[in-house]
Parts: structure tokens; sequence; C-alpha cells
């Protein structure tokens, strides 16, 4: 085997073990949170917690913890967590006297907790933050698929318009085409009637001047009486 394989293999065991060590270092800090100690009540074996710790929301009631104080990292002790809030945490240490010498706490003690369930309540909430994104990406998507629809609605109701605003002039015209052809019509049919009139007219002029009286003589009535008629 070469000098250079060798050499190559060593930097590639070399960098997977540093990458592994990295990723686990970077899992411990992820799992790793602090708190300082507000208030202490032995006889109830509690401790309460403030803290800023921005994933306390996945700390659930029943969760066990492992607390140890930062000047001991080596004497560490068990807690139950009891309940939360936003800024504080309440853990039930059952074995509080043992914990007290170990750790050494007290008010104000500042606590390094590491919790298994924590780890497993935060590795399922990745899970499923990935599963959303998975799901946001895609019903982003399809927004972005519908808004481009709806952009194109516009260009559509104005090519809608711009065509019926054609068939609207073109009926416009026709329209007019055809009153002013009804109206031709009119005019025509009135100066068909007025010739037809004045013909009427002439020929009964021509019938009246060309009458012939079936009778000469004419009745002269003198008196009421229809019998007493004569005609002269």
């Amino acid at each position: 085997m070469s000098k250079a394989l060798i050499i190559f293999i060593i930097f590639v065991s070399s960098s997977w073990v540093w990458s592994q060590s990295t990723e686990s270092i970077k899992d411990e800090n992820e799992t790793i949170f602090s708190g300082r100690i507000s208030r202490v009540n032995a006889s109830g074996k509690l401790i309460r917690i403030r803290t800023d710790f921005s994933n306390i929301k996945f700390l659930n009631r029943k969760d066990r913890v492992e607390f140890w104080n930062e000047t001991h990292i080596d004497q560490r002790c068990t807690g139950v967590i009891e309940g939360r809030t936003n800024d504080y945490f309440l853990i039930r240490v059952p074995d509080f006297e043992t914990c007290i010498r170990r750790v050494h706490f007290t008010t104000g003690t500042y606590l390094n907790f590491q919790s298994s369930d924590f780890e497993q309540t935060t590795k399922i909430a990745k899970e499923l933050v990935e599963i959303l994104l998975k799901k946001r990406l895609a019903m982003n998507a399809k927004k972005e698929r519908h808004r481009r629809d709806l952009d194109g609605y516009v260009e559509k109701v104005d090519a809608v318009n711009k065509r019926y605003e054609i068939l609207r002039q073109k009926l416009e015209i026709e329209w007019q085409k055809e009153l002013a052809n009804v109206e031709e019509d009119k005019a025509r049919s009135f100066t068909e009637f007025k010739n037809a009139e004045a013909r009427v007219n002439e020929i009964d002029t021509k019938l009246e001047t060309y009458k012939v009286e079936d009778q000469n003589l004419k009745l002269d009535r003198w008196s009421l009486d229809p019998a007493l008629y004569f005609k002269k």
C-alpha cells in the first residue's frame, strides 16, 4: 500500500471521527439547558428554577431530569418535572438531602440540566417540523399557483371586455343600420302613401267632373208630406 493512500485513509477516518464528535457535541448541547434556583422547598423536596431556555415548552410534567453544579460536573442528581411556566419549572427531588450534599445547591445556585425525555420530545418535534416544512413547501407552491391564476384573471377580464366591446360596437353599427333601413322604409312608404292619396284625390276630382246624373228633374219640397213633393 502506497504512502499517499495510507495518508488519505487516515485523513478520511479523522474527518469522520471529527464529524461524529462534532455532531455528538451539537446534540448534547441541544439537550443541555440551564437555570438558576429561585426558591427551595426542603419539606416538599422541591426546587423552582428560573430560566430563559427557549425550548422550555418541550419540558413536560413527569419528565426525568439530571442536574449538576458547574463546579462539580461529575456530581449529578435526578429530579422529576412537576410543572412549568414560560420562565420557570418546578422539580421534585426524591433524594433531596443527598443531592444537596452532592450538587451543593441553594437559592441562587446556577445549575445545568439534561433529560432523555426532553431529548425524545424535541426529536419528535424536529421530525414534526420537517413534515410541516414539507407540507408548507407544497402548500406554498399551491398558493403561488393560485395567486398566479388570480393575477391572470385580471388579464382574462380585460380580454373579455375588449372582445365584447368589439362585439358591442359591431352590434351598435348593425343596430343603427337597421334603424336607418326602417326609417328609409318609412320614408318610402310615406312617399308612396302621399302619391297614392294624390292619385285618389285626382281620380275623385275626375269622377266629380265626369259624373252624369240619372235624372234631370229634382224634387221640390213645399210640404211636409213627401206625397205632396213634386219634380221640377
